[in-house]
């Protein structure tokens, strides 16, 4: 209770702002041409993830527990977008760049846990996938659809529980200097810095969530691709090994999509243009939902023939409709 209470014992006067300034896009220049290449990116995130989704719905073959993963991250990735990119179309294209503390909160709630959930999305997915190769004979019995799913409850309830201290937190900070956020949303670390009192708790849960969403998946998928390298040499033949590594591309894309540009934005943070910054920290999060259901249509073969058997079975069903219409 002291811990929280610190503003109340240095005697700073605790200012609640009832409102915060978005000025991420503020300045830069030619920006709304970027804002038009978002709306096409999330044309086509909603189209394409709502298509896996569709396609997996409507494919019994495709109700094994690897698609349940695969069809949870593409309603994380379709949530996700549907929840970052309309309102930074809004704050920046409508220059509505004021927003309320309480929506403020609950905007970096839903995008912080959304976001948390690509990431565990890919350590299922790396699980699926080490299982299938290093143990094939036992694995429909070791990744069965309850495994799968309780790995996912049980990352959603981690996602869940970490934004919400980090939120939480974030209520108990006096902003008594500026309220003016240098992101293009409601980001933690830019909120908390404008903090006047002790930012410590918040401080320990931000370092704490990148070591939890960023380090501990990839450093889990970097170690499961080990154990699948290792157990591809002990097969005899380089055919053989070549096609049980075809089916760890699809999932090897979605993960360089998703850390490699993390990981440059952070390693160059010094000497990059703080514009570039916010450009490619904005990128970063909208791309992979863009991309991650293409990856999957096109390198993975059993959704490139559900497609194919629902769209002759479809064209099948209107010949039938055609040939038996009276003339």
């Amino acid at each position: 209770m002291e811990f929280l209470n610190s503003a109340v014992e240095k005697n700073t006067t605790f200012v609640q702002s009832a409102y915060f300034i978005i000025s991420g896009f503020i300045g830069i220049p030619n920006i709304r041409y970027y804002f038009v290449f978002l709306c096409f990116i999330y044309i086509f995130s909603v189209v394409g993830n709502s298509l896996v989704m569709i396609v997996i719905i409507l494919d019994r073959m495709l109700r094994s527990p690897k698609y349940i993963a695969v069809f949870n991250l593409a309603l994380t990735d379709l949530l996700s977008s549907c929840a970052l990119v309309p309102k930074v179309l809004d704050i920046s294209l409508f220059n509505h760049y004021y927003i309320s503390y309480n929506n403020c909160l609950t905007f970096m709630f839903f995008c912080f846990t959304l976001t948390s959930m690509q990431a565990f999305n890919l350590v299922v997915l790396s699980f699926d996938r080490v299982m299938a190769i290093m143990y094939p004979l036992h694995y429909q019995m070791r990744v069965s659809h309850k495994v799968i799913l309780s790995l996912i409850a049980f990352f959603f309830l981690l996602a869940i529980t970490l934004t919400l201290i980090a939120v939480g937190l974030l209520t108990r900070l006096s902003f008594c200097k500026s309220v003016i956020i240098q992101s293009y949303y409601c980001d933690h670390g830019p909120m908390y810095r404008l903090g006047c009192n002790d930012v410590t708790p918040n401080y320990i849960i931000g370092f704490l969530a990148i070591i939890l969403v960023l380090a501990f998946p990839l450093a889990f998928i970097v170690g499961s691709y080990c154990c699948i390298g290792y157990s591809l040499s002990k097969i005899s033949t380089f055919r053989e090994r070549v096609k049980a590594f075809k089916t760890c591309t699809g999932h090897l894309s979605l993960v360089a999509i998703y850390f490699l540009p993390i990981i440059f934005v952070y390693v160059f943070w010094p000497v990059i243009h703080p514009n570039a910054r916010i450009i490619n920290l904005s990128m970063t999060s909208v791309m992979p939902p863009m991309l991650n259901p293409i990856i999957y249509v096109l390198q993975t073969q059993e959704i490139k023939e559900s497609l194919r058997r629902l769209m002759k079975s479809r064209v099948q069903a209107k010949l039938e409709v055609f040939r038996l219409k009276p003339l």
